[in-house]
């Protein structure tokens, strides 16, 4: 499937305080080696869902293993207090935040990495072996450009549509922009089971997790008829719930997480489409085994 983002604002990440990457050998600084780094996530964060998925779809539970952290940060600022000594020990009188995602390096007792898109590829290149390809040679275009419809046009695009604090105007052009990229991705997987090829990349943990947010979080801010008009993509959301039904997809989707999270850090208004579920997540999700 080719795909070209639409035209909108940039992404709505915000900057990462550490980015450092995992190299291919010791004159890196940080390489691969199995047990030597850990991560800290919380799936009911869409970085940190990304990422869960990414280490599940890998196997890395041995080589790297994960700490999860609440669903709803404990801190005033928004920060995990659980974090706060690793940022500490990082960051010479760091007053920001303790935020997750964060790679650490178990032998120094320092932060790696608190950029979700690196974390995720770094595990997969240095960390993959022979297990699953989610960067096939030759897709790294093809995987960026999903990421950037995912986050310009489904995430930004959403929120715009639902922002109460916007013109009508603005909003139609948002929701417009919403509806023809999930369009276009659903004319994509009418054809095909994923977005690149017949097996699953980064590019689908990317869309199936911003799928995840616009019907748990964003369909929260718009309208009823927004809302049926988003459901009205058969061959996207039907991909939507057979990956929910793949256990490294299903079994970290933390719905009550998510509904808690959002609570506490949304300040919009709720709108008539909250009411109206896309998909019944817990119904298709694969159980713990």
């Amino acid at each position: 499937m080719s795909v070209t983002p639409p035209v909108a604002r940039l992404s709505v990440r915000p900057a990462p305080v550490f980015r450092g990457r995992i190299g291919r050998d010791a004159r890196s600084g940080h390489y691969a080696v199995p047990r030597r780094y850990r991560l800290h996530l919380s799936p009911a964060d869409p970085d940190g869902l990304r990422i869960a998925v990414t280490h599940s779809l890998l196997g890395l539970d041995r080589a790297c293993p994960v700490t999860f952290l609440p669903a709803v940060p404990d801190c005033p600022d928004g920060g995990h207090g659980a974090l706060r000594p690793l940022y500490d020990a990082s960051a010479h009188h760091y007053t920001g935040p303790a935020v997750a995602p964060v790679l650490s390096d178990d032998w120094s007792g320092r932060i790696v990495s608190t950029h979700g898109p690196d974390i995720a590829r770094d595990l997969a290149r240095r960390f993959g072996g022979g297990r699953a390809a989610l960067y096939p040679c030759g897709t790294e275009s093809e995987i960026e450009a999903v990421e950037r419809m995912c986050a310009q046009g489904i995430e930004a695009a959403a929120q715009r549509a639902g922002a109460a604090g916007t013109g009508a105007a603005e909003r139609a052009a948002a929701l417009d922009t919403l509806l023809h990229t999930l369009g276009v991705l659903d004319q994509g997987l009418s054809v095909q089971p994923c977005l690149i090829g017949d097996q699953i990349t980064a590019a689908d943990v990317e869309l199936w997790v911003a799928l995840v947010q616009l019907d748990t979080v964003h369909r929260h801010h718009l309208d009823a008829e927004a809302v049926h008009r988003i459901a009205g993509h058969p061959a996207l959301w039907a991909y939507a719930r057979r990956l929910a039904g793949h256990p490294a997809f299903g079994v970290h989707l933390d719905l009550d997480g998510i509904a808690r999270r959002h609570h506490a850090r949304c300040q919009g208004l709720e709108a008539a489409g909250s009411a109206v579920q896309i998909l019944d997540w817990a119904a298709h999700t694969a159980p713990v085994q």
